[in-house]
């Protein structure tokens, strides 16, 4: 299962930088790693907007001594910023005592403000949200308070309390950032957990295609050698037959298992791959077992193609049928029936032996069972196993053809 690209679009539209690492998971600024300056930007933006101020300050400090020194402390706690990642909401509290003398007592435009935006902005970002609502409030009652008492006049209320306005939207312009954030987070989150699933259905995926070939050959290289071996005296011609398919097998497993493998090469040119099996093959399997000693019937009744997924699935179930016979069964025959259930829309395969018949406890629950059962249930099918009248072993598989078509 690949990855979409509509997952990838929408990571790139994000308004932050993101990569995926090699473990598949998506990091960005978000999960720790942050462009280059986003720690002191606020800091000395902060201390630039307020110099107009500082200038203007320092000009009067000879006529108003105590706004100039409340301006020059507003000003220094712009550096107090740079502890604002590591502790945003106790950075939020000293920028706000040491801003308010200032913006209680100062005229024209709120330069000391300025700092104080930007560590609610970043409590409330942060997650200190309860620490920027009580310092929002505070200033709001004590700003009036205080402009009230050191100025003198009614209307010197107004400009604090329109200050605290200003700061209180500002903490929905941080839980508005927050939210964002939270849900790129979540977006990274599912799409590493779609590329961790996509991974370990690939992972099964190979596993499921080399046992099939590997058990398939080794068990039809077993069973030849043991033919050439007990005919090697007796009958040398039929020994040769056996050396000779014993080859043939042994070739065809090597460019299965490059086939599965190729891709995975991290450099070079990629392995050749031979082409997937497909029902093609079947009569050329069937016949491997035959000069084996093995009496195998194959009935053919499709009248239609089916897909490629599913010529695949059904191959490698009668592979494995026909490989669960030679080394388990010890049946004489073995019948292949491959046909169409028009009434219920589905590609029927049965696989009938003649062996000793079921384990005892029923269905075996070995590899080659379970990923029979995984190939058909894939394509929306359905798998079993069932004892054969009169002795022996029935496979059955069922894929929908609509299923099997648009795979």
């Amino acid at each position: 299962m690949p990855r979409t690209r509509s997952d990838d679009s929408r990571l790139r539209g994000a308004p932050w930088h993101a990569e995926s690492g090699g473990d598949g998971r998506v990091t960005g600024w978000m999960e720790g790693r942050r462009p280059r300056g986003t720690g002191w930007f606020p800091a000395a933006l902060a201390a630039l907007i307020q110099l107009p101020g500082v200038v203007i300050a320092v000009h009067d400090v000879q006529t108003a001594p105590a706004t100039a020194a409340a301006v020059l402390v507003a000003f220094a706690s712009s550096f107090l910023l740079l502890l604002g990642r590591a502790h945003p909401g106790p950075t939020l509290v000293a920028v706000a005592v040491l801003c308010a003398p200032a913006i209680a007592i100062t005229l024209g435009p709120p330069f000391a403000a300025v700092p104080l935006a930007f560590a609610i902005v970043g409590a409330v970002v942060r997650g200190a949200r309860v620490w920027a609502w009580w310092t929002v409030a505070g200033l709001g009652v004590a700003g009036p308070v205080g402009a009230y008492v050191l100025i003198g006049r009614p209307e010197a209320v107004i400009r604090p309390l329109i200050i605290a306005l200003v700061l209180t939207l500002l903490v929905g312009v941080g839980e508005a950032i927050r939210g964002r954030r939270e849900r790129y987070r979540e977006l990274s989150r599912q799409v590493a957990a779609r590329r961790e699933a996509a991974a370990e259905a690939e992972r099964l995926r190979i596993a499921r295609e080399l046992h099939d070939v590997l058990a398939h050959s080794l068990s039809q290289i077993s069973v030849q050698a043991g033919v050439g071996l007990h005919l090697f005296d007796s009958r040398p011609d039929k020994a040769k037959e056996s050396l000779e398919a014993i080859k043939t097998v042994s070739s065809q497993a090597l460019e299965e298992v490059r086939g599965v493998l190729g891709f995975l090469r991290a450099d070079g040119p990629a392995a050749a791959r031979a082409p997937e099996p497909d029902l093609a093959r079947i009569p050329v399997l069937a016949d491997t077992y035959r000069r084996a000693g093995l009496d195998v019937r194959l009935e053919d009744e499709l009248h239609s193609v089916p897909s490629a997924a599913s010529q695949l699935a059904l191959y490698r179930i009668v592979q494995e049928s026909l490989t669960n016979v030679g080394r388990h069964a010890q049946a004489r025959s073995v019948r292949i029936r491959l046909a169409e259930d028009d009434a219920a829309g589905a590609y029927v395969l049965t696989v009938s032996d003649d062996g000793r018949g079921l384990p005892e406890g029923g269905e075996s629950d070995g590899k080659g069972m379970v990923g029979m059962r995984e190939r058909a249930e894939l394509l929306g099918g359905s798998f079993q196993v069932r004892a054969t009248d009169g002795g022996g072993v029935t496979v059955e598989a069922r894929i929908p053809r609509r299923t099997a078509e648009a795979a």
